[in-house]
């Protein structure tokens, strides 16, 4: 029983995690749409959200008005494209400065969608994948050395050459 109830669970593991380039797929598409109708919205009625700044006290509320509504705009793009998707979804979720102010409002959203790329990544469907599993086995070396870490996400066959070019040269050249 303990067996046919462990092979169940792993079967659910594989089921589950086959999902998650697609839910980041759409996760990056749909809110990184929301994100560049709000920035629009904002960088098209610029005096409404420099008032609004200003209402709130925020310093330079146009220059702080622009910034966040070309923020949202480009990040927007950005994350529908899944480029430097990690790195714009950090700005993107620090607009969010005090979520409490937000949970109960539709910009809450657009931080749990920020926090998700954050944390997961683009997913397969990126253009962040496609770079990345195109690396040469120098630029892998160079990134192990550095301490960086491939997303695990990636498994085509350009990473896969890559990684074993890499291990074929063994722990003690890197």
């Amino acid at each position: 029983m303990t067996q046919l109830a462990g092979r169940y669970y792993r079967l659910l593991i594989r089921a589950a995690s086959s999902l998650q380039s697609p839910f980041l797929l759409a996760v990056r598409l749909y809110w990184g749409w929301q994100f560049m109708q709000t920035g629009w919205g904002k960088l098209n009625d610029s005096q409404k959200v420099i008032g609004f700044f200003t209402h709130l006290g925020i310093p330079a509320p146009a220059l702080n008005a622009y910034f966040i509504s070309g923020l949202e705009f480009a990040g927007g793009f950005f994350l529908i494209l899944g480029l430097g998707s990690r790195l714009i979804a950090l700005p993107l979720f620090s607009i969010f400065s005090d979520p409490d102010k937000f949970t109960g409002a539709a910009p809450y959203t657009l931080l749990v969608a920020s926090l998700i790329v954050l944390i997961f990544g683009p997913g397969k469907a990126s253009v962040d994948a496609f770079l990345t599993a195109r690396l040469s086995p120098d630029d892998l070396r160079r990134a192990i050395r550095h301490g960086s870490r491939a997303p695990a996400e990636l498994s085509g066959p350009m990473w896969q050459h890559g990684l074993n070019a890499v291990r074929q040269e063994g722990a003690q050249t890197l």
